[in-house]
Formats: structure tokens, C-alpha cells, sequence
């Protein structure tokens, strides 16, 4: 196992400080994310697709400091409706063919959520009632999501790409292990899944017990947790809708390595992984907002160093 990086983590830093920071705190990966959801701080999608100049630099000291890129990251909802829905779609296409001019085959992204039949926003179903609900989910994956990822796995497969790595998230049609099987079957083990336990712990489920159901198909792993606030969420249950940052209110945040769960259900959580044959970079997302983003990073890495 290697450790790696979200860069997004360290969104403050310039690309060169986040480089050195990088060598410093010993790790040896990074995933860069080239638009969508994140601001892109570290890559010009544009300019390095444009340039063989630009990617060559960038290539050259990503790799004078001893570091790799393990994916980029295009995370969207390219499902949505309208000139939303483009624009995503925009930079995921990019960012497949960024990859491949930069030598790579891994990409980073969720699955999309489309709206329900005639409506103007993406529509996240999770109850089976009222009964609408089901015409509306066989529209979201029958109508919308299945043609869409068929064209975009052979648009993929075109660039070169070998693994699209999708992400089980909230507010995505993709969001748990049924889901991402689900596409997975239909459009080919191109697709698997960048296996992030944050978002599984807040829903209700037990990320461990997924690792083995996922053999084969876990392409990349996001180092990510999450606490549970017993206060709140006994209270007024997991469904959260209060902002990330109302920490003390929430029923659950994303937390810093270890401030979740304890390095016994890390250490299982690695150890599994090695189980089914994953041995490659555990990605370390912090998204930690009762914590600096350097020092939540720095924790992050002793963390795994002492569990690896």
C-alpha cells in the first residue's frame, strides 16, 4: 500500500508547496481533480490538454520530487438536466482524454443523478413510497444513466482508459454496493469503484463488510472518515441536512483519520482490502472542518504510517 492525496485537501497551497508538503509528509501519491465540483487549484484542464509543453512540465516535477499521479479526478453530476448536465459531461470528456495524453488509465468520478421524468432537478430516490418513485428510478436508469455510461465507457475505452473508478456517494445514483454492481454488470468491468468508507459509515452501513462483495472491482481507495454524533443523530437520525459547517449541530462529520473509528477498524479495513487483492494507494481525502487542512493531513499520514 502507498499513501496518496487528494490535492483538493490541500487546496491552499501552490502546486510547487504542494509538491515539497507532499515529499515532507512522506507521501508518494497524488490525485488531482481537473474541474466539476472541485475548483481544479493544482491543474489547468484547458491549457494541459492544448499544450505538450504544459503536460510535460507538469509531468517533469511531479516526478523530480519522487511522486506519482494515481488518478484524476472529475467528479460531477454530468446526469443532470440541461446546461448543467453538459458542462460536467464537458470536463469528464476532457479529462479522459487528459489522462491518456498524460499516460494514464485510471480515472475518478461519480456516477451522475438525473432528474425524474420532466423535471428541472436531480431527484436522489431512497424511500420505495409513494409509489411514483419506482417509475421515476426505472426512468433515472433505464432512460438516462445506462445509455449515457454505455457511451462513455467506449468513449473511455477509445482514450485508453482501463479502470473508471466511481465513487458511492449521496445525492448520486450510485451510492452503495447494489448500485455500483448494478452498473457495473451492464456496462463492463471497466467500471469499478473508488472505494471511499466515509459515505457508507454516515448512510447506515459497515464499509467492511462490502470490501469482499467489491473483490476485483475496488480500483481505488479514498482514505476518508466519519464520526457519528450519537446526541444528534439518536435524536433526529442519520439524514442530515444542516451545512458541513454546523460541526457541533450535525449528526454526523467527516473527520480526520482516526477521530471516527479507531485504528482496530482501520487496521481490518486494510487488511481486508489486502484479503481481495487491492495493494495500491489509500488516497487521503481530508475534509475535516474542526481541523487546519495541513495538520488534519499530517494526522492523516502518521495515522496509516502506523498501521501499513
Amino acid at each position: 500500500m502507498q499513501i496518496g492525496l487528494v490535492t483538493d485537501s490541500l487546496s491552499h497551497l501552490s502546486f510547487e508547496e504542494l509538491l515539497s508538503t507532499a515529499v515532507d509528509l512522506g507521501i508518494k501519491k497524488l490525485e488531482f481533480a481537473c474541474g466539476n465540483w472541485s475548483k481544479a487549484p493544482h491543474i489547468n484542464l484547458d491549457q494541459l490538454l492544448d499544450s505538450q509543453e504544459a503536460r510535460d512540465t507538469f509531468l517533469s516535477k511531479i516526478r523530480d520530487h519522487g511522486l506519482s499521479i494515481s488518478a484524476l479526478n472529475c467528479s460531477g453530476n454530468q446526469l443532470a438536466p440541461g446546461e448543467h448536465g453538459l458542462r460536467h459531461d464537458e470536463v469528464v470528456r476532457k479529462t479522459i482524454r487528459l489522462a491518456q495524453l498524460l499516460g494514464l488509465d485510471r480515472i475518478v468520478m461519480m456516477s451522475g443523478l438525473p432528474a425524474g421524468p420532466g423535471d428541472q432537478h436531480p431527484n436522489w430516490i431512497t424511500t420505495a413510497w409513494p409509489a411514483e418513485v419506482t417509475q421515476i428510478l426505472r426512468y433515472q436508469w433505464e432512460d438516462v444513466a445506462i445509455p449515457y455510461w454505455q457511451d462513455l465507457v467506449k468513449d473511455a475505452k477509445n482514450h485508453g482508459i482501463r479502470r473508471i473508478c466511481v465513487e458511492q456517494h449521496a445525492h448520486q445514483l450510485i451510492y452503495n454496493t447494489e448500485t455500483l454492481l448494478r452498473l457495473r454488470n451492464v456496462v463492463g468491468d471497466i467500471v469499478g469503484v473508488n472505494f471511499d468508507p466515509s459515505h457508507m459509515m454516515w448512510m447506515g452501513g459497515e464499509p467492511l463488510r462490502a470490501i469482499r462483495p467489491l473483490a476485483g472491482a475496488i480500483y481505488h481507495v479514498h482514505a476518508k472518515d466519519t464520526r457519528i454524533d450519537l446526541q444528534n443523530s439518536e435524536i433526529n437520525t442519520l439524514l442530515e441536512t444542516k451545512t458541513n459547517e454546523q460541526v457541533q449541530a450535525r449528526a454526523w462529520n467527516y473527520v480526520t483519520l482516526g477521530y471516527g473509528h479507531s485504528e482496530i477498524w482501520w487496521r481490518e479495513f486494510i487488511t481486508l482490502l489486502r484479503q481481495v487483492g487491492y495493494d495500491d494507494v489509500l488516497s487521503i481525502e481530508h475534509e475535516d472542518l474542526s481541523m487546519p487542512p495541513l495538520l488534519g493531513v499530517e494526522k492523516s499520514v502518521d495515522f496509516l504510517n502506523g498501521i501499513i
